[in-house]
């Protein structure tokens, strides 16, 4: 958590300048995997209708921590894994950069489902992928003991924020750009 803390603050700077981008690797693939699967038992147990709708997808990227800090200027980092038939087959990260009122550090799993085959190969052949302008992500929050209602559900791309925490309320993926890793 502290590197993705470190990562936040700094993508501020990054997303102004991605020539500055930093070379630096990656947590482990197995790292992020053992992330992932936590995140995912932790949606599925806390989240009724979730696993249904992990089931209809046809890919999911899970960030299982993504931490957004800032003082006046902010930024958010985090790392995760693309599964597809329950396989990891890609690792991505999540980084985005804020200006205006904002105070603390907030940290968040994110989960974006890709529910039609158009939408994921989509993401997958657009490198440096951006919400918002790339595709629209139907963000969806869900606090603990709630339900989806997994047949309302239309959008091609739907994303969760799940355990919201800190000072900061802004649950929106907008602008986030989301890159291919190569972890160690």
């Amino acid at each position: 958590m502290v590197r993705n803390i470190m990562w936040a603050v700094m993508a501020a700077i990054l997303l102004a300048s991605p020539a500055l981008a930093p070379q630096a690797k990656a947590a482990s693939a197995h790292e992020i995997d053992v992330d992932v699967d936590a995140t995912l038992d932790r949606f599925f147990h806390s989240v009724r209708g979730a696993r249904e709708l992990a089931h209809k997808s046809v890919g999911i990227l899970v960030f299982p921590s993504v931490v957004k800090a800032g003082f006046g200027i902010g930024g958010e980092y985090g790392e995760g894994a693309l599964r597809i038939g329950g396989r990891t087959v890609d690792y991505f990260n999540t980084v985005s950069a804020s200006v205006g009122f904002q105070l603390g550090v907030q940290e968040r799993s994110v989960i974006i489902m890709f529910m039609t085959p158009e939408a994921l190969q989509q993401f997958r052949r657009t490198k440096g992928w951006k919400v918002g302008a790339d595709a629209s992500v139907a963000v969806i929050t869900v606090g603990i003991g709630g339900s989806i209602d997994t047949n309302k559900i239309t959008s091609p791309v739907i994303g969760f924020v799940l355990d919201p925490k800190g000072l900061m309320y802004n649950l929106t993926l907008e602008g986030s750009k989301i890159s291919r890793i190569r972890p160690r």
